[in-house]
């Protein structure tokens, strides 16, 4: 399996209880550079695998192509772990890893732990407080879209299809007893609670 752990901001006190144990449990921890390094070497040994900062995509394939070959065997026989900075799920290394990985081996299985992320730690250190609807950029454009307190989601999906979203998963009390994830569209209920979530993804 490969797993990505998000690492945190930096601060290593900032680090998951849940992402420090898997550390210590890997068989092979990778890292894309030397901070998020310096955050692992108290639990594991890692290795850093190059990851340029580029805009061409050729290259960048061939590079994410390249440690996904390294990586695969390792991760289809134990526990890989890729520890990022931030969160593994936004605006990650680890997003194209995985992909790339899922195209060219799907029978290694992956998954994410995630960190706090750069909105979360810039938010407690410029003392931001966030309590309304807010957006995040990149300057990118927009083909993701997270809705909090999702009472309604058939309603908020059919909503989200007039503006070309086409792909859903709602999410209820997340890592609870009493978790719920649903990614087929036709299973989403007409209700949800003050703890549910929908996702929408445009092609």
């Amino acid at each position: 399996m490969l797993i990505g752990v998000g690492l945190g901001p930096g601060d290593p006190e900032l680090l998951t209880l849940k992402a420090v144990n898997i550390l210590k449990n890997s068989d092979k921890v990778y890292v894309p550079g030397n901070m998020a390094a310096k955050l692992v070497e108290p639990y594991a040994t890692p290795e850093i695998l190059d990851f340029p900062m580029l805009r061409d995509y050729d290259v960048l394939n061939e590079v994410w192509k390249k440690n996904a070959d390294l990586i695969a065997d390792e991760a289809r026989n134990g526990t890989v772990v890729f520890g990022l900075i931030g969160d593994p799920n936004f605006f990650s290394t680890f997003t194209h890893l995985k992909r790339v990985m899922n195209k060219h081996y799907p029978d290694v299985e992956t998954s994410t732990i995630p960190g706090i992320s750069s909105i979360t730690s810039f938010a407690a250190r410029a003392d931001a407080e966030v309590d309304t609807s807010f957006e995040v950029s990149d300057g990118s454009e927009t083909k993701h879209k997270i809705r909090l307190k999702a009472n309604h989601p058939r309603q908020l999906i059919e909503e989200f299809s007039k503006e070309g979203y086409t792909d859903f998963i709602f999410a209820e009390r997340l890592f609870s007893d009493k978790e719920v994830i649903i990614k087929n569209r036709e299973d989403i209920p007409e209700k949800g609670n003050y703890f549910s979530i929908v996702y929408a993804k445009k092609d």
